[in-house]
């Protein structure tokens, strides 16, 4: 059963709750595939089944067609957050860490075209890997953070948080008009270009920052 843990080792107080997603955050990727830019917030919600370490190795779906890796910045909240404003939201961001947005891409496609909702493709078990969060006793620079992430030592995405289209702190305190966001709930924030279909035996490597955090995890 997955669990919160910090890089520092210290204990996280709460357990996982739900993990609330943000589609098309950046513009380069709505624009590989071909989807529109949203006029606001694009939501969605993993349940807390699709949690999984990063550290354990992906299995992929079987039968469900090409399943593709988004990497994400993620927030770990710490205090209860509704109908927040900007202003309040960096009080209860507790810890940063990296995700896999796992995406069975078939899947999504077929649903998109039929109108029907993402569910299926988007919050099946496992299908959110998350690293260990660095625990935040300091504000950092919102809008300058970046990350990376490389599929078998190749570089495939560089993430910076000034090109999202919805700014962190905006970004929660709208998600927290929708959904009351409780501690131990995990926000993903977007992925930028370069996602891709995963195959057996790759290797993900995700960077946070610099040094920190680095994180590993590998495709049966």
């Amino acid at each position: 059963m997955y669990q919160h843990q910090y890089t520092c080792g210290n204990e996280v107080p709460f357990n996982l709750g739900k993990i609330v997603c943000v589609g098309r955050n950046y513009a380069d990727h709505a624009a590989e595939l071909n989807n529109p830019i949203p006029e606001e917030p694009l939501l969605f919600i993993k349940p807390a089944t699709a949690a999984v370490s990063m550290a354990e190795t992906i299995h992929l779906p079987v039968g469900r067609g090409s399943c593709h890796f988004e990497g994400e910045l993620a927030l770990l909240i710490g205090h209860r957050l509704s109908g927040a404003n900007a202003a309040e939201v960096p009080a209860a961001i507790v810890g940063l860490g990296l995700s896999l947005d796992l995406t069975l891409r078939d899947l999504q496609t077929k649903l998109k075209k039929s109108g029907h909702p993402w569910e299926k493709a988007k919050g099946f078990d496992k299908s959110c890997p998350l690293s260990p969060f660095v625990k935040l006793d300091w504000l950092p620079d919102w809008d300058n953070l970046s990350y990376s992430l490389s599929l078998n030592d190749v570089l495939r995405q560089r993430g910076k948080t000034e090109h999202m289209l919805t700014p962190i702190l905006d970004l929660v305190a709208y998600i927290s008009s929708y959904f009351t966001l409780e501690p131990g709930d995990v926000v993903i924030t977007g992925t930028p270009a370069g996602v891709g279909e995963l195959h057996h035996g790759d290797k993900i490597a995700l960077q946070l920052q610099g040094d920190w955090l680095q994180v590993e995890t590998h495709v049966a």
